[in-house]
């Protein structure tokens, strides 16, 4: 890690920002980077289980904690799930792969186990239940950095729900929020550059007056240092290739086409009100 922390602003940023003296774990976090490569060498059981308990650690909505994980170790079965995504395929080559759920069905049953009635299946649990597991994953992400391992999130898996949910053998009431592959890093990637935090940070009150120019500053820096190649450009197949695309019009190839629209379709199959 870069002992100058205005080295560290300037990896995440583009920008010579002001920070004062902070603690290894927030320069740690400035540091953090996503490892999409990893070495052929398993991670013990021992450290895994450590980790899954620092996930655990996270904070919990009225510490109901709503969600559960998925420990994957068998490769084939990983593998399952890298092909049905098809473009990610370093997730066959990760030894451990972690699918995060959102679980109203814990709850539902502890009603259950004390004569109640389960009065809260609406959009709000929904909402608590991904808080919840993304809280945790967050909180195991970071764990692991410090372990030295690397990790992808994964939300792709919600591409493939009808497939995904049926081989970990969900039950109504779970759903999968988002996948995470685990393993020894092969390299370390550069930092990916953020939005300004202008753009993100508000003070008292909303105010985004000045984010057309914040945006067009903040494409130029990204541009200059990761140009975007003609292979990640989002929707090819909507939208034609053309030189020198950045950030904020990848961003809008991606949103203006609707992705997994069946998504809440499939989750009233499974349980859930949502109203």
């Amino acid at each position: 890690m870069d002992g100058d922390d205005g080295a560290l602003m300037r990896a995440r940023f583009g920008l010579d920002l002001p920070l004062p003296e902070i603690a290894e774990g927030v320069r740690a976090l400035l540091d953090r980077r996503v490892a999409r490569r990893y070495r052929d060498e398993d991670v013990p059981d021992a450290l895994l289980d450590a980790l899954l308990a620092a996930a655990q650690s996270a904070p919990s909505k009225s510490d109901l904690q709503q969600y559960s994980v998925v420990v994957m170790r068998d490769p084939a079965r990983i593998k399952r799930i890298a092909d049905w995504i098809g473009t990610m395929d370093w997730i066959a080559t990760a030894p451990v792969f972690l699918v995060w759920c959102g679980d109203m069905r814990r709850g539902q049953r502890l009603c259950a186990m004390h004569g109640m009635e389960h009065a809260n299946n609406n959009l709000d649990t929904f909402l608590n239940t991904a808080v919840d597991g993304t809280l945790a994953m967050a909180a195991f992400m970071a764990a692991a950095d410090a372990a030295g391992l690397g990790t992808c999130p994964i939300s792709y898996v919600r591409s493939h729900i009808e497939k995904v949910a049926p081989l970990l053998g969900l039950p109504k009431g779970v759903y999968p929020i988002a996948g995470l592959s685990v393993g020894w890093p092969a390299f370390r990637r550069p930092v990916s550059m953020r939005m300004p935090p202008a753009m993100v940070v508000h003070r008292e009150r909303y105010d985004d007056s000045a984010m057309q120019d914040e945006v067009g500053a903040y494409d130029e820096r990204r541009r200059a240092r990761e140009p975007i190649a003609a292979g990640a450009l989002k929707n090819r197949d909507v939208y034609p290739p053309k030189e020198g695309v950045g950030w904020s019009e990848n961003v809008a190839r991606q949103l203006s086409v609707p992705e997994r629209f069946g998504f809440a379709a499939w989750l009233r199959t499974r349980g859930f009100d949502l109203a």
